[in-house]
């Protein structure tokens, strides 16, 4: 589990509350069912409106994975790549088969099992772009449905503090309850703000953030698999593999120059 999500939003929501208490704000005015269900149910709807129904298991899928997921380890990847690249070189493309069933990756698994086959490296690359595509296709959806989360958010707390507004409006003649009735209008407005910068977008930007660093560690698999597909010397294969690594990577052992 990364942490990162989890700690910003923790402190970004515990500044908000602080704030408000040190401000003489009883949460409890802030903890109103009526902004509440607006801004979350009403902006789910908006946000899903923007999706085929299809798509709304992908959105919501999303969620946890924006504060579970890892970000992907490449260094252990490379290892595995450079050690095939070293046998491809000394016993041949066949001798791979084995040591392709124990691939836990599938990307990679499908890879070098093209390999075995014989297939030509021009189409293992386009079928393993397919698979990148396929996956930069489906990442597209969850972040474009957090984002709009965060957009809809601060509108639809306009909305709920122009219903508050209204209310308030129309018990004019109950002079000793207008303010709190005008306070608890801009409840919804201050959700509505607060939920879209302090929750929403940044998890957008965590989804974005995963994406890009999965697919940036599939590209370095097709590059690997090309690589020992044409026979590559293992230790340039290892050189430029761990180019594309992200810096703070393991560094790994040298392999074995052929």
């Amino acid at each position: 589990m990364d942490l990162g999500t989890i700690v910003g939003i923790g402190l970004v929501t515990a500044a908000v509350f602080a704030s408000a208490i040190l401000d003489g704000v009883a949460i409890s005015h802030l903890l109103l069912p009526a902004p509440l269900v607006l801004i979350f149910i009403g902006g789910f709807g908006a946000a899903a409106g923007g999706l085929l129904f299809s798509e709304y298991g992908i959105a919501l899928k999303s969620l946890p994975r924006a504060f579970t997921a890892k970000a992907p380890d490449g260094s252990e990847l490379v290892e595995v790549i450079v050690k095939m690249a070293d046998r491809a070189r000394r016993e041949g493309l066949l001798a791979l088969e084995d040591m392709a069933k124990e691939i836990q990756d599938p990307l990679l698994k499908e890879g070098i099992q093209m390999t075995v086959d014989g297939t030509d490296a021009a189409e293992i690359e386009e079928l393993l772009q397919m698979r990148i595509d396929a996956k930069k296709d489906l990442d597209k959806v969850a972040v474009a449905f957090w984002e709009a989360m965060g957009g809809y958010a601060p509108t639809i707390g306009v909305v709920g503090a122009v219903l508050g507004l209204i209310h308030a409006l129309g018990n004019l003649d109950d002079v000793g309850a207008l303010g709190e009735m005008i306070a608890s209008a801009f409840v919804a407005t201050m959700w509505g703000v607060f939920i879209a910068n302090g929750w929403w977008l940044p998890l957008s930007a965590k989804l974005k953030r995963l994406s890009q660093l999965e697919v940036k560690n599939m590209e370095m698999i097709v590059e690997g698999v090309l690589a020992v597909a044409a026979g590559t010397s293992p230790r340039v294969v290892e050189q430029k593999l761990r180019s594309s690594l992200p810096a703070g990577a393991g560094k790994g052992k040298d392999a074995k120059a052929a």
